[in-house]
C-alpha cells in the first residue's frame, strides 16, 4: 500500500472515530422518544434512503448479485443487526459516557478474534497492554460498587457484547474488503438493516395492536434530528468509512482510532447531557486507552527485540 493510500485510510479512521464520538449521545437523545427497536427502525429507514436514491437514479453503479448478498450476509449480521441491537439497548440502562468508556475495549476483542481467524501475532508487551486496557474497565465496574444494580449490570453487558459482535465484523470484514468495493458492502449491509429492523418493530407493533407508537416519535424534532444524524452520518458515512478504511489497514491497527471517540463520547455526556463523570471513570478510561494504544503500537518493540536477538545469534561469516 503507498502512502497515499495509506494516508486516506488512517483519515477515513479518524473521521469515523469523529462521527461516532456523538452517536452515544444521539441514541440517548432518541431514546427520550422512542422504544430501541423503532429509533434504530427509523435510524435505517434513513440510511437506506439516503444510499438508496443514488443508486436507483444511476449515480451509484453496483456490482452485486445474490451469491454476493449470500457472502456478506454473515457481516452484515454481526454489523449492523447485532451491533447496533445491542448498542441501544445497552444504552437504555447505561450511560453516554460509559458507552464511550466500554466502545474502548473494541482493540482487545479485535486482537484476540484477528490472532484466532487472520492468524495476527502479538507479543509480550501487547499482552501485558491487553491486561491494563480490560483492568481499566474491571476498576470503573468495581468503584461504581453499590451502583450496580441489576439493570446497570445488563446495559455494561449488552455493551460488552456489542463490541465482541464489532470486533467480529472487523475480522471478517477484512477479506471482504478485497474482493468487493466500499460502496458494494455498504449498500448491502445498511438494506439488510433497514429489512431487519424495520421487520422486528413492524411485527412487535403488528402483535401488539400499537402501530401508532411506531409513526408516534416522528412528530418530534429532537427525534427526527437524532436519526437524521444517526442514519446518515453514524451508519451510513461510517459503513462507508469502514468498509474503505478495513480494506487497507489491519483490523487490530484500524480498531485503535475507534478509542478517540471514547474521551470526546465521556464529554459529550457530560455537556449535554448533565451525566457526572467520578474520578475512577477518567482513570478507567486512561487505563482502557493506554492499553489499547500498547495492543496497536508496541508490535514494533517486539519486532526490534526479536530482530536483535537473531542478530546477536546470528553466527559471523568468514
Amino acid at each position: 500500500m503507498n502512502g497515499e493510500s495509506k494516508g486516506k485510510a488512517y483519515a477515513a479512521a479518524v473521521l469515523y472515530a469523529l462521527i461516532i464520538s456523538f452517536s452515544f449521545l444521539f441514541v440517548k437523545l432518541a431514546l427520550t422518544v422512542s422504544e430501541p427497536m423503532d429509533a434504530i427502525a427509523h435510524r435505517f429507514t434513513v440510511s437506506f434512503v439516503a444510499i438508496g436514491i443514488p443508486v436507483l437514479l444511476g449515480w451509484i453503479k453496483l456490482n452485486i448479485g445474490w451469491k454476493d448478498i449470500l457472502r456478506i450476509l454473515p457481516l452484515s449480521l454481526l454489523y449492523p443487526a447485532m451491533f447496533f441491537s445491542l448498542q441501544v439497548f445497552g444504552l437504555r440502562y447505561s450511560s453516554s459516557s460509559e458507552g464511550g468508556i466500554i466502545q474502548a475495549t473494541v482493540p482487545i476483542f479485535t486482537m484476540v478474534l484477528a490472532s484466532l481467524f487472520l492468524k495476527e501475532r502479538s507479543n509480550g508487551w501487547q499482552k501485558l497492554s491487553v491486561v491494563l486496557s480490560v483492568g481499566g474497565v474491571m476498576y470503573i465496574f468495581l468503584m461504581q460498587g453499590a451502583s450496580l444494580e441489576g439493570s446497570h449490570v445488563q446495559g455494561i453487558s449488552l455493551l460488552l457484547l456489542s463490541c465482541v459482535s464489532f470486533a467480529g465484523y472487523s475480522v471478517l470484514a477484512r477479506p471482504l474488503s478485497r474482493q468487493y468495493k466500499p460502496m458494494d458492502l455498504s449498500f448491502i449491509m445498511l438494506t439488510i438493516g433497514f429489512l431487519f429492523f424495520n421487520g422486528v418493530s413492524l411485527v412487535k407493533h403488528g402483535l401488539e395492536g400499537s402501530m401508532d407508537k411506531f409513526v408516534e416519535p416522528l412528530s418530534s424534532p429532537l427525534f427526527i434530528v437524532s436519526v437524521l444524524y444517526l442514519g446518515i452520518f453514524a451508519a451510513l458515512f461510517t459503513t462507508l468509512l469502514l468498509s474503505y478504511a478495513v480494506s487497507k489497514l489491519e483490523a487490530s491497527k484500524l480498531s485503535v482510532f475507534g478509542n478517540l471517540s471514547t474521551l470526546i463520547s465521556m464529554a459529550a455526556g457530560v455537556v449535554f447531557l448533565d451525566e457526572t463523570l467520578h474520578y475512577y471513570h477518567w482513570i478507567g478510561a486512561v487505563m482502557i486507552v493506554a492499553g489499547v494504544l500498547g495492543v496497536n503500537f508496541l508490535d514494533n518493540a517486539g519486532q526490534r527485540t526479536e530482530m536483535s536477538v537473531k542478530t546477536r545469534n546470528k553466527p559471523l561469516s568468514s
